[in-house]
């Protein structure tokens, strides 16, 4: 039985450039690697999403292990970790829930207006246009031209075959995000959509999660760790 630990990436970027962490990400994954040396983890490989804040999320906790004179594995890019494109969605779902919905539509040209000042909070917050666009994605009620929540749930739930094939006592990082992960506690707890998007929406910057697989079995063993953001700045979830 190898053990998995599953973390979301740092607080990201801006709404206008949110695939790359902040600097309040970057202290956060820095705080997560110092955290996991002290565990005396030893990682037997690293996979990290293909998405920039995941990668670099990756890069701060091995550059913590590097400090500490620890060795660890290259990280493996794996494109199944990805979060799903929230942008894509917005195209493909909001002007169509404009047309239907006029309240809607003030909601998101009100965002639209908020997001051109960078120190609005709504950068920093799931708003609800966010909610009503990501339920007509999950429910399917719009084609959209990228990717489907049937075929993201699919693709992320792929790399159970690759994990599943490390010995018993081996440790495996993951770096990806809160949508992918709530994804993979569903796996594990026979939890709906509905339940999987209310996971992803309190799962933590930069927080731990910890499963176990064996011949294809998921055990969840801890969600949103957090004991290595202590104060309070340091706890985010966008």
């Amino acid at each position: 039985m190898s053990t998995l630990y599953l973390m979301r990436h740092g607080q990201a970027g801006l709404r206008h450039n949110y695939d790359t962490l902040s600097e309040l990400g970057r202290t956060q994954a820095g705080r997560l690697g110092d955290y996991l040396v002290a565990q005396n983890i030893r990682f037997r490989a690293l996979y990290s999403g293909a998405l920039t804040r995941q990668q670099q999320t990756a890069q701060e906790v091995a550059g913590a292990f590097q400090r500490a004179g620890r060795a660890t594995p290259e990280i493996h890019v794996d494109r199944n970790w990805n979060e799903f494109d929230l942008d894509m969605v917005y195209r493909s779902i909001a002007p169509r829930l404009s047309a239907e919905d006029p309240e809607f539509q003030a909601e998101h040209e009100k965002l639209l207006r908020q997001m051109v000042d960078d120190q609005s909070p709504v950068h920093r917050a799931w708003t609800q246009c966010d909610t009503l666009v990501v339920r007509a994605w999950v429910e399917g009620r719009y084609e959209v031209t990228g990717e489907s929540w049937q075929a993201f749930h699919e693709r992320v739930c792929l790399g159970l075959e690759t994990l599943n094939g490390f010995a018993s006592g081996d440790a495996v990082a993951i770096f990806s995000s809160a949508t992918p992960i709530a994804v993979w506690i569903g796996m594990a707890l026979g939890l709906n959509a509905r339940h999987i998007l209310r996971l992803a929406g309190v799962t933590y910057n930069a927080a731990l999660t910890t499963m176990r697989v064996r011949d294809g079995d998921l055990a969840l063993f801890s969600f949103n760790g957090t004991a290595h953001l202590p104060e309070p700045h340091l706890k985010t979830f966008r």
